[in-house]
């Protein structure tokens, strides 16, 4: 890229926690945060934020009588941005944009309105402005007082990284120095796990029996060897901070982006060597020596052809010499359009410590030297995949 973007500050609520600092213990440690829930008459694996994050939550949300009717997609958004404004810096007022998707937006609260539809033939006044898809960014800017433009997409699970890619052209277009950008998700509903169920891409992993193995992964993200399906939903935020040029707090400085966007052969389709991925990272990599990257935190949702695809294009890309590979899915699970953000704040987190976070159940080789260049991949249901390259 022809002029350094930095990220300054990120801000999340996940399964991991609150804080960077909270995160990162807890990327340290080899447990998963999934726990067994009932959702339609059937216990279902889904990783959820702690009970001390849900408490912060409802603080949030009975701090402004206008708050009290949001959906948690929204609310997750507020907290995380708050957090990661206040870190960087920004004063509220500040003229900085922001863009934060979401896959599946306020899922909870359309189909909680919807239900009320057919039972009485009609729906609550606010049942509109709280599920249209613009309601996270615009509260968002509500809430920090913001005078600069606000943007809202979805675009599934590749959605966190193309704000990346939105904030990123507006700061290169010289419209504006800052921008906030990321994704948030809260798709723990019946509805939703049973649109993955229907795709037969859901975990039913020792679902009778799983009190009997409690060292086991109900996802098993980067296992190339499974023979079923694994994916697990979770939840929560993240936003980042992105300003022109380097400074005292830059975490991690945005050296390349790539997107692309497959031909579609089937609603939900990638291809056996993810066609996309392989033109996205070359995108992001530019004129930089594949040989150069450190390590990939890969998109790896836990599905067997959607963990192998990546893989196959990775080989491709990088031939011969493999980076550390890793991904978080195996531990806090697939938060859709969140997704990407929280594989950001990962990769930061390992160039900031220059400690890699491995995934328990996979076999590496000796650690990586150095950890200077991370790339990480996101993708969604059609093949819109997003690279973005990150060095210290």
């Amino acid at each position: 890229m022809k002029e350094p973007i930095s990220i300054t500050a990120i801000g999340s609520v996940s399964p991991l926690g609150m804080t960077s600092e909270e995160t990162w213990e807890n990327y340290l440690k080899d447990n998963h945060f999934f726990i067994q829930t009932e959702f339609g008459g059937e216990m279902e694996w889904i990783a959820p934020l702690s009970n001390e994050s849900k408490r912060e939550i409802e603080v949030l949300r009975n701090s402004d009588n206008k708050y009290k009717s949001l959906d948690n997609s929204v609310l997750y958004a507020l907290y995380a941005s708050r957090y990661a404004v206040a870190k960087a810096g920004w004063k509220v007022g500040d003229g900085f944009g922001v863009n934060i998707g979401s896959s599946r937006g306020a899922t909870a609260l359309f189909e909680k309105y919807h239900q009320e539809f057919l039972e009485n033939n009609r729906t609550a006044t606010l049942s509109s402005p709280t599920t249209t898809l613009g309601n996270i960014s615009s509260w968002v800017a509500h809430d920090l007082k913001t005078k600069g433009p606000e943007i809202s997409h979805s675009i599934t699970c590749s959605t966190a990284l193309h704000a990346v890619l939105n904030g990123v052209a507006w700061i290169r277009s010289g419209m504006a120095d800052k921008f906030l950008v990321g994704g948030s998700e809260a798709p723990l509903t019946p509805f939703t796990i049973a649109q993955m169920k229907a795709l037969k891409i859901y975990s039913q992993y020792n679902t009778e029996n799983s009190l009997k193995n409690e060292g086991e992964y109900p996802n098993r993200a980067l296992d190339f060897e499974k023979e079923r399906n694994m994916m697990v939903l979770g939840e929560g935020a993240s936003v980042m901070c992105l300003e022109k040029g380097v400074s005292s707090n830059t975490m991690a400085v945005i050296e390349g982006i790539g997107y692309a966007t497959e031909p579609l052969r089937h609603n939900i389709s990638i291809s056996t060597d993810a066609e996309c991925f392989q033109s996205s990272m070359k995108m992001a990599l530019g004129e930089i020596n594949p040989e150069e990257v450190d390590a990939i935190v890969m998109h790896a949702p836990g599905t067997i052809k959607g963990d192998i695809s990546e893989y196959k294009a990775i080989e491709k890309v990088f031939c011969n010499k493999l980076p550390f590979l890793t991904t978080n899915k195996w531990k806090i699970g697939h938060t859709f359009g969140a997704s990407g953000a929280l594989s950001i704040e990962l990769a930061a987190l390992m160039i900031q410590r220059q400690h890699e976070i491995r995934v328990p159940f996979i076999t590496y080789a000796p650690s990586p030297k150095k950890l200077e260049k991370v790339l990480v991949n996101a993708v969604g249901f059609g093949g819109n995949a997003v690279s973005v390259l990150l060095s210290k």
